[in-house]
């Protein structure tokens, strides 16, 4: 078996309602998903997190290296293209293309040998997983704290245990729309903030040391993914766990913050780290130095089968009778190719998400959605 072709699909979403985190706005969705081809028609898919543009231009420079290579050497062929532009980028777009054909190698292995990915990872731990509502963007003209209390409460009416909401914009209005989310979701509900490295290290220790009377269970780059001594700084300086990674691509980026003990939650992109290869040794790390780890998850159907097949594979850290599982970030916002890309949705039932079990990712593109999302030349 050989590679033959690698292509990309940018797909493309004007939003009806425009949205922005502390760090970005966001007038469409636009993501990259990846298809590595083989010489006996077996396919592959994977996803790059971050620009679609920019990931594809970058997936198309490795495609010229991966094209005639064996997809089932998935170690060696990483290796080979890490180190082709390691000199460039041991981070950034570099990783999150990488990560892109990575998931598709893999995909393309359980395929060959007629088993789920989170199977040759190792073994599955869990069938399914607990989902967290991720939302609550500030919105172009509407009040942003009723309009993010009524956005959380439907989802507890939905069944998820927890939601995730963003901050990073002001601090006395981040606390009156963490203060209003907490009414409208109740006192049992998981809430967890996410600033967007928005804050500089006073702001985030005042909002943390204000913030935690609410319950909160973490508090999201509260600042910049380059300043891990300010991490450290934050970590002590108020009392609401610390969680960040979803920028540090790669193992090496992870192993300071995680060595440093810079943050109490690590939080690895399988479509920004590495892909299942690298996001392997990410695991190992945390563990190492007893950091849990819950992914950060932002993309289609890809990234969400990609990420379920390592949750599947995850083991319970630390060991015990009633092992801590792990919980899934789940995007509740706009972005109606989302599911489209696929033909069976990885939805959520009552806020619990089942693994698929066919091999490979366990899902099947829906290649006329590919065509009716897909990013035009001119756009």
């Amino acid at each position: 078996m050989r590679v033959i072709a690698v292509k990309t699909h940018l797909l493309d979403h004007v939003l009806e309602t425009a949205f922005e985190s502390a760090s970005m706005s966001f007038a469409r969705r636009q993501h990259c998903l990846v298809e590595v081809i083989c010489d006996d028609g077996t396919v592959g898919w994977g996803e790059c997190l971050g620009p679609a543009r920019a990931n594809a231009r970058v997936v198309e420079t490795y495609a010229q290296w991966l094209v005639g290579q064996d997809p089932l050497e998935t170690e060696k062929l990483w290796l080979a293209l890490y180190n082709r532009l390691r000199d460039q980028g041991q981070r950034g777009l570099t990783m999150t293309a990488l990560s892109g054909i990575d998931i598709a190698l893999w995909d393309i292995k359980g395929k060959h040998f007629g088993v789920p990915v989170s199977t040759l990872l190792g073994g599955r731990f869990r069938g399914s997983v607990r989902a967290y509502a991720t939302g609550s963007f500030r919105r172009e003209g509407v009040d942003r704290i009723s309009d993010v209390a009524s956005e959380v409460a439907r989802y507890r009416d939905e069944g998820f245990h927890a939601v995730k909401i963003k901050i990073g914009f002001d601090v006395e209005e981040d606390l009156q729309v963490i203060e209003a989310v907490r009414e409208a979701i109740g006192p049992d509900m998981r809430l967890m903030i996410d600033a967007n490295h928005g804050y500089d290290y006073l702001e985030a220790i005042e909002v943390g040391k204000r913030a935690a009377a609410f319950g909160i269970d973490w508090f999201e780059e509260p600042v910049l993914p380059e300043q891990i001594g300010t991490y450290e700084a934050v970590r002590a300086g108020q009392p609401i766990p610390v969680a960040s990674g979803e920028n540090w691509h790669g193992r090496y980026a992870m192993n300071e913050p995680l060595a440093r003990r810079a943050i109490d939650i690590v939080q690895p992109d399988i479509c920004g780290v590495g892909g299942f290869s690298e996001i392997r040794r990410v695991a190992d790390l945390a563990a190492m130095h007893g950091v849990r780890l819950v992914p950060h998850v932002w993309g289609t159907a890809v990234c969400l089968a990609a990420s379920l097949q390592f949750m599947a594979a995850l083991p319970p850290n630390p060991p015990r009778r009633t092992p801590l599982e792990p919980i899934m970030e789940f995007d509740r916002t706009e972005n109606p190719f989302r599911q489209a890309v696929v033909k069976t949705p990885l939805e959520h039932q009552e806020g619990r998400v089942v693994i698929p079990e066919a091999p490979g990712l366990g899902i099947e593109i829906d290649r006329e959605a590919l065509v009716e999302y897909a990013l035009k030349e001119n756009t």
